[in-house]
């Protein structure tokens, strides 16, 4: 998939303005990870047939979770609202995750989804 698509759906995921950003903070040490996320993550992963954009995103919230990723968690959180989660989907998921990640890292992401929600 080219970069163009790959843009086009980062940019769908996570919202004109953190794009915008993470492009205006792109130097040239950092612009080839940029190019690589936006080609292989946002072109190449979450453009497969196999998951819906819902399912990439509850999977990935887990997986910020478990890895203890806040500021990942917090953007992921915003970007799973975008995908059409509820509020009571990302609770459920923070719940399932408590069990297989960890009380104190569920703990943590109810902290981070509840001021992310509350800024909506």
């Amino acid at each position: 998939m080219s970069y163009d698509e790959g843009m086009a759906v980062r940019r769908e995921v996570l919202g004109d303005a953190h794009v915008d950003r993470a492009i205006a903070n792109t130097t040239d040490f950092t612009a080839d990870f940029q190019d690589f996320i936006t080609r292989y993550a946002w072109g190449e992963i979450w453009t497969r047939p196999g998951l819906d954009r819902k399912s990439r995103s509850m999977i990935t919230l887990t997986a910020l979770i478990a890895r203890g990723h806040h500021e990942e968690l917090a953007m992921h959180v915003r970007a799973a609202r975008r995908n059409g989660l509820t509020a009571d989907e990302i609770k459920e998921v923070i719940l399932q995750s408590a069990i297989y990640c960890g009380v104190p890292d569920a703990n943590s992401a109810f902290r981070i989804a509840a001021e992310v929600l509350a800024a909506e």
